[in-house]
């Protein structure tokens, strides 16, 4: 198949990766970042514009990481919206807003193509191992057109609803969940080490029990020996949260500990550390307790 993708990231370049080393025929666009290393000798091409991308495939890939340049790709001057045609169908794999969303899948549904809202879980590690949870917002004729896609990319892969936007809903409501339990095993392990316990000890007790989960295996770890190259930055955690709290707003929703975790958040971005993996949030604790763990 002769596919767009576009924002060649550390999560879109192991994704076309996976893409090109199925069979795929790959064409992007560049900005200012260059072609990753990796991808140089897979084949991919490379042309001018977005628009050019949709010139020359029926189905395009977008994964960049915010509302606006999701905007940028398809309106902004030589975007996708300027050639997509009757066969185009655009999958936006970014996580962005539910209500832009809806805005964008109508604008190129107009133009005749048809459009899958599908932002994924699972970071970087997950999109090297193609095991991303995607989570798909669009009609279901698209979703199956584009199925065979997915999973080269991912393993648990589901219709959220026929409406765009609800893939995005959906992530929201994970990266809820997300954030919310990296501050629980935060708060825990700052207890922990705090009260004179080894917090590796601790951990390992508690992968046993009920507390274990993926965030305390994962970001625990993280969180002991002091690894906070990103898998997922804090920034945009940030930015998925500040999705969250603007929806939950419309909605007339509360989502008091959600406003907490962004609070948490700022604090490290305010301190240098919005570009570290969001597992860093346990140093806005830390300095709340004046007690470090690792």
């Amino acid at each position: 198949m002769k596919l767009g993708f576009i924002g060649l990231g550390i999560m879109g370049a192991p994704m076309v990766g996976h893409l090109l080393a199925a069979g795929h025929q790959v064409t992007t666009c560049l900005n200012s970042s260059p072609l990753p290393e990796a991808l140089v000798d897979k084949g991919i091409d490379i042309v001018p514009t977005a628009a050019a991308v949709a010139q020359a495939c029926d189905t395009i890939i977008i994964m960049v990481p915010d509302t606006p340049q999701v905007e940028t790709v398809i309106r902004g001057e030589n975007g996708l919206l300027s050639s997509v045609g009757d066969n185009t169908l655009v999958i936006d794999m970014s996580s962005i807003s539910p209500v832009v969303t809806r805005d964008l899948a109508a604008a190129v549904k107009a133009k005749g193509g048809d459009y899958l809202d599908a932002p994924v879980s699972g970071g970087q590690v997950g999109a090297e191992a193609a095991s991303l949870t995607i989570m798909v917002g669009g009609s279901k004729s698209a979703f199956e057109q584009a199925l065979p896609l997915f999973e080269l990319m991912g393993k648990n892969i589901t219709l959220i609803g026929e409406e765009n936007g609800s893939g995005q809903s959906c992530k929201i409501a994970n990266q809820i969940i997300v954030a919310l339990n990296i501050e629980a095993v935060s708060e825990a392990l700052v207890f922990a080490s705090k009260a004179g316990c080894d917090p590796a000890i601790v951990r390992e007790a508690l992968m046993g029990g009920f507390a274990a989960s993926k965030i305390l295996e994962v970001h625990g770890e993280r969180m002991i020996k002091r690894t906070f190259d990103p898998g997922f930055r804090i920034r945009l955690h940030q930015k998925d949260l500040n999705i969250a709290l603007e929806s939950a707003k419309a909605m007339g929703v509360s989502l008091p500990n959600t406003e907490q975790c962004q609070a948490l958040f700022q604090s490290c971005a305010d301190n240098g550390g919005g570009d570290d993996d969001h597992s860093g949030l346990v140093k806005s604790l830390e300095a709340l307790a004046g007690h470090a763990i690792g």
